[in-house]
């Protein structure tokens, strides 16, 4: 069992790691360090207001799982299991970070992909276990797309599902949306895509681990060209 005093610098190194200006030069040094102790750290993280140390924090719970996948794939289930239950409503949590987190594992573990899946896409569908939460829908969206970056064809039959943001309100959720379904290639959404092309709200998102602003059009454009 850690000291108090290591429990604290654990917690610190973890800290000024994410927040380190070199954060890929950084990743080994995180990685060392015991699993338990970062996850549970890097928890607390996946609700930070800097949205750059929350994505750093879901790259490092994504590799830290997926490794451990390889080797106690028991224990990584009961973490997806944890974000699970922090998205359910009984469990009196609200989920930030959790869905991306999610898809972030899958991204790396090709292993829990397979298992989870269904349920990260269950987030989205009315008769599924539908969030009505608008941050947490971006949240979701941000973590299929992660995930259709590596694993395009676990979510081709999910197409229906996303297509419906591309008509929100909101411009990131349309966004994220738009990038899911260029990925997996949805010809079927060819027509709404294109109506997209005169959408010119700018937009944050993550691509390929990158915080990149860009204009929605933009991005139905490249979902057109992929098609």
């Amino acid at each position: 069992m850690l000291s108090t005093a290591k429990r604290r610098s654990t917690k610190n190194t973890i800290d000024r790691l994410l927040k380190d200006a070199d954060f890929d030069a950084s990743l080994p040094e995180l990685l060392e360090l015991p699993v338990r102790k970062v996850i549970n750290r890097l928890f607390a993280h996946l609700c930070d207001p800097d949205e750059l140390i929350k994505m750093r924090a879901v790259k490092v719970v994504g590799i830290v799982v997926g490794n451990l996948a390889e080797e106690d794939v028991e224990s990584a289930r009961i973490i997806m299991r944890r974000f699970m239950w922090n998205l359910n409503d009984e469990s009196g949590c609200i989920g930030w970070g959790a869905p991306e987190a999610m898809g972030e594992i899958m991204a790396v573990s090709e292993k829990l992909a397979k298992e989870y899946t269904h349920v990260l896409v269950s987030f989205i569908r009315e008769d599924g276990n539908f969030l009505e939460y608008e941050p947490l829908q971006r949240g979701v969206l941000s973590g299929l797309a992660r995930l259709a970056e590596v694993r395009p064809g676990l979510l081709k039959s999910a197409a229906t599902y996303i297509q419906p943001f591309l008509r929100s309100e909101d411009p990131l959720l349309r966004g994220l949306a738009v990038r899911t379904l260029g990925l997996i290639e949805a010809k079927s959404v060819r027509s709404e895509l294109e109506s997209l092309l005169r959408d010119e709200t700018p937009i944050k998102i993550f691509i390929n681990g990158e915080l990149s602003c860009c204009k929605v059009s933009r991005l139905a454009e490249k979902a057109l060209e992929s098609m």
